[in-house]
């Protein structure tokens, strides 16, 4: 696979942005189309088709991602070990894109784990080196930029796959608010063709990259003195903002709740993801200019706002606006922090920091994802909304006071 320096992937532009960082976009859209499809509608399957309780749920979703976290702080180590990041990123997607097909047979919550561990394994893989890629092939003054069109491209992948699953709701299963086996193996077999097509065009058009700032062969994965002080500070804050971020599926959960039928809720899906897509890049773009933190703490806040809106939510309509919403603090926080753990750490270090910040929010959502199943069973289905909406006001605090990203060099 062909390498290029720092220099030579920052002369072809595409809008303004590298080669690299152009086609990455592009291969993380068409990869969101298929996992948008087989992934997001699954805690319905689980659910409406095999019965499963919202404690298993939880416990699915935190195993693969607690997975995912853990392959990617090797991943990472191991991309700024050797010096190179594409074939681990084409690796992770075409694990991805193999798994994800078994979906369309799973008959028990045991086979979708086994089917969700071996789609995470890979993207364990890919993500730290990928990032760290993105990272590589743009200079730091527009690092926001490219890491917002990241986001935006990777979430209208999202918005045509879940109208896609809108569309076979529709045609299938029409206002029936359950989702049945039918309709959901229909959809994960149209979902996996984009997902072989993102592993082409990345083996096609996307090149390695030198970073100008290698890392030491052999050098311990954990070294203490390894990064900067406010990127420990920053993984701390995460730590904590993730453990009150369970996942998405309580969210869906509470749409159906709250009436919501299974096309109802990819329609709700598609408009919070086109606003996801729409803030991402210009949001990049703010924090370029206004700086990391500040973007953070608005997204932050939002999130607070939210969540504390889904635990007072009530009638149907309440949770569709508040899940469009939802896409705003998506859009505003996603790319900008993975620029800020850029901004933070050498570029020799840059894929193992990823690996760590992955892994620290993989990590957290595993005991995320199982007390707020836990906390709906027990005390009702507010409740998980309202521990999330504390941790996140509580993490926005830590962020003002002990993340001092001035002290930090960017790279």
């Amino acid at each position: 696979m062909a390498i290029r320096s720092d220099a030579q992937a920052q002369e072809a532009r595409f809008f303004g942005l590298t080669r690299n960082v152009f086609v990455l976009g592009l291969v993380s859209f068409l990869t969101d189309v298929s996992s948008e499809m087989t992934l997001t509608l699954l805690p319905l399957f689980l659910a409406n088709v095999l019965g499963v309780k919202t404690s298993i749920i939880g416990l699915i979703e935190g195993i693969a991602e607690a997975t995912a976290s853990l392959m990617k702080v090797g991943s990472g180590w191991w991309s700024d070990r050797i010096g190179r990041r594409k074939w681990l990123t084409f690796a992770g997607y075409t694990l991805s894109a193999i798994a994800k097909p078994f979906l369309a047979v799973a008959g028990s919550w045991g086979t979708v784990l086994a089917v969700r561990w071996v789609d995470r394994v890979g993207k364990g893989i890919r993500t730290s080196p990928r990032d760290a890629l993105l990272a590589d092939s743009t200079p730091v003054e527009t690092r926001g930029r490219a890491f917002g069109w990241h986001r935006a491209a990777d979430t209208a992948g999202a918005v045509v796959g879940l109208a896609l699953s809108a569309w076979v709701i529709a045609a299938t299963q029409r206002a029936t608010i359950e989702l049945t086996r039918a309709t959901y193996r229909t959809i994960v077999l149209i979902g996996i063709i984009p997902g072989f097509l993102a592993v082409l065009l990345l083996a096609l058009f996307v090149s390695d990259v030198r970073s100008s700032q290698g890392r030491a062969r052999g050098e311990p994965l954990l070294r203490a003195h390894g990064f900067p002080r406010p990127f420990y500070a920053f993984l701390v804050v995460i730590a904590l903002f993730t453990l009150g971020n369970s996942s998405d599926a309580f969210l869906l959960l509470r749409a159906q709740n709250l009436g919501l039928s299974a096309f109802q809720i990819a329609l709700m899906l598609v408009g919070f993801n086109i606003l996801y897509s729409l803030i991402s890049m210009p949001a990049g773009e703010f924090s370029d200019r206004l700086g990391r933190r500040q973007v953070i703490l608005l997204g932050w806040g939002l999130y607070a706002l939210v969540y504390l809106g889904f635990a007072l939510a009530g009638l149907a309509w309440q949770v569709v606006a508040l899940f469009v919403l939802y896409g705003l603090y998506y859009g505003t926080t996603e790319g900008v922090a993975r620029a800020f753990v850029a901004d933070l750490v050498p570029g020799g270090l840059r894929a193992t920091a990823y690996g760590l910040y992955h892994a620290v929010v993989g990590l957290m959502a595993f005991p995320a994802s199982l007390l707020a199943g836990v906390l709906w069973q027990t005390w009702g289905p507010a409740a998980p909304f309202y521990f999330g909406a504390m941790l996140a006001a509580l993490a926005a605090v830590g962020l003002v006071a002990i993340v001092r990203p001035g002290a930090a060099k960017a790279v």
